[in-house]
């Protein structure tokens, strides 16, 4: 007899027993039996941390065996080396992170980890096929995806039919270079910073949850993961946010968000319950029912609507980004909006196309009231953040316009202006934390004439309040001219109103520019003055080139996108 037949014997003999004990007596002892559990566990890991801290040759050690079962693992069990490669580096980084305590190693280690994945994320662009970045249509007339870097392991639940999936297309891969690019450049930022560890562990762990986010093709791991953004956030706003104020926004950000996707998991359960699997591959060929669509499209959109945020879900937006960090602002306003836009089109539209085509008119009009709203109270903000944070929700608001345009034009102006998004709004956040890291307030009236004293700060914020305009040759540009394209092709009206955004947008960023770098100086309140040093400098360099590099040839973004949102658009229609 074989272990694993004895093994079986004795559990099958265990479980006929455990039937016969009454009810009472099974839950006494399952109690004690966690408790003990809890206790063992408990006292190893007491353990493991008295002898990884005995001695400073000890963490290495244990950091060199465990990333090497831990490799093993992931490389056996991962079909696809390159994902393998991505979710052993940011595993392995945080295990390190958590180890030592020299911050000449963390900053080390946090390098190399955003570097690596950096360049592996690169890599993956490079070697990405774009001729199978497409959704497809079978011979029924339903929707199936060629997904490359492809990975399944099954959760060994066969009667409940889960299994995670792993795949990136068209729509993730720059998502994926996107996280990677924000997450080296804040790694960089906070370098110098006190808290330095607890920041660069903070970062790590988001970026590990947003690599999962873009690549899961499981409805249930992507839920979860999804809604476990919230945890490192919430640390970054309430625990290291710059006033009082923190724990209201941080409130208002769980509110909004997690309450918006309780309606989310209700829809994931009850298309488990109609289909019997979470995996996108066959939920893509599955017809749903018109009146399902419907229901199931009104539950993803309020998850979605308040992760953009869209008009009226945007009230935690501000808040949040007053009371967070500079690097939370820049995480906040260029990766987590897009995981609304990512939603929306990676499930909205293709699992829901009857339903996004019937309440596209219920989007339009809460796109437009967004993108008026948030303009004209930028126009009325006098903190540095607050101003950003509603130019962001209008552009955001644009992008849902470009979504839901059902062609090939807005879709692709959508996808790009996401990206373009990226790099501007992380930028403008970046140079007001320059200002408040020297002046420690954001208060629009206690700057003035900074082009007197900082000459390449006051370069740097026009080129960046240009992009935001979206002024010819930016990257902007691109998308936006795409999108109302896209747009009015679809609805005239609503292009000539949403088209008044840009209006509005060249007119609070230029008021903002004027007022902070030209005039006088506000000697009163500022009296040292100090230009941007090196570290800012190649901070921002990579954002700054990366918007003409966008706005002079975007063929090389559209280049994977392109297929996608063709394919996309007739999925549609």
């Amino acid at each position: 007899m074989t272990i694993s037949n004895l093994l079986l014997a004795i559990s099958t003999f265990l479980l006929s027993g455990w039937a016969l004990l009454p009810v009472s007596l099974q839950f006494i002892i399952g109690v004690f039996a966690a408790v003990c559990i809890l206790s063992i566990l408990w006292i190893a890991l007491n353990w493991a941390y008295n002898i990884i801290n005995s001695h400073p040759y000890n963490r290495y050690m244990f950091a060199a065996v465990f990333s090497f079962i831990f490799s093993d693992i992931l490389i056996n069990q991962l079909e696809n080396i390159y994902l393998s490669y991505f979710f052993f580096i940011l595993i392995g980084g945080i295990l390190l992170l958590f180890l030592f305590k020299d911050l000449q190693v963390l900053r080390c280690i946090s390098f190399i980890v955003s570097g690596s994945v950096l360049l592996l994320s690169l890599k993956l662009l490079k070697l990405f096929n774009p001729k199978l970045a497409i959704f497809q249509h079978n011979l029924q007339g339903n929707i199936s995806t060629k997904f490359q870097y492809f990975t399944n392991y099954e959760w060994g639940f066969d009667s409940l039919n889960l299994a995670y999936s792993f795949g990136i297309d068209g729509l993730s891969i720059y998502f994926i270079v996107l996280t990677s690019l924000l997450i080296f450049i804040c790694i960089l930022f906070i370098w110098n910073d006190k808290n330095f560890k607890e920041y660069a562990l903070t970062l790590i762990i988001i970026e590990l949850f947003l690599f999962i986010i873009f690549s899961v093709l499981d409805l249930f791991l992507f839920y979860i993961f999804f809604e476990a953004i919230l945890i490192p956030m919430y640390l970054l706003i309430g625990v290291w946010g710059s006033r009082e104020r923190k724990i209201r926004a941080v409130y208002l950000f769980f509110f909004y968000t997690l309450c918006g996707s309780i309606l989310f998991l209700i829809a994931i359960l009850y298309i488990y319950s109609i289909t019997g699997t979470l995996n996108l591959e066959y939920l893509l060929a599955f017809n749903f029912t018109e009146t399902d669509q419907k229901i199931l499209w009104l539950c993803c959109f309020l998850s979605f609507a308040s992760k953009i945020p869209m008009f009226p879900f945007h009230i935690w937006l501000p808040e949040a980004h007053v009371e967070a960090p500079t690097v939370g602002s820049v995480l906040l306003a260029g990766i987590l909006l897009k995981l609304g836009v990512y939603g929306f089109l990676r499930f909205s539209i293709t699992l829901f196309p009857d339903a996004s085509i019937f309440f596209s008119p219920f989007v339009y009009l809460l796109s437009i009231i967004g993108v008026l709203y948030a303009s004209m109270s930028a126009i009325r903000q006098t903190d540095l953040k607050r101003i950003i944070a509603y130019s962001s929700v209008a552009h955001m608001n644009l992008v849902t316009l470009g979504i839901f345009s059902f062609n090939v034009i807005g879709i692709e102006g959508a996808m790009l202006q996401s990206i373009s998004h990226g790099f501007v709004s992380g930028g403008m956040f970046l140079l007001i934390g320059v200002l408040y890291n020297r002046y420690h307030s954001r208060f629009l009236y206690y700057y003035g004439g900074l082009v007197q004293m900082m000459p390449i700060y006051a370069i740097f914020f026009l080129i960046f309040t240009f992009a935001n305009i979206a002024i010819p040759g930016t990257s902007s540009f691109v998308g936006e001219f795409l999108i109302l394209a896209g747009i009015f092709k679809t609805n005239v009206i609503t292009a000539i109103i949403s088209a008044l955004g840009v209006i509005l947008c060249g007119a609070y960023s230029l008021w903002l520019y004027n007022r902070i770098i030209f005039g006088n100086l506000k000697i009163d309140y500022t009296i040292k003055f100090k230009d941007m040093d090196l570290k800012e400098f190649i901070v921002l360099a990579p954002l700054f080139i990366l918007i003409f590099f966008m706005g002079i040839y975007p063929t090389f973004f559209s280049f994977y996108i392109k297929i996608f949102s063709a394919s996309l658009s007739f999925a549609t229609v």
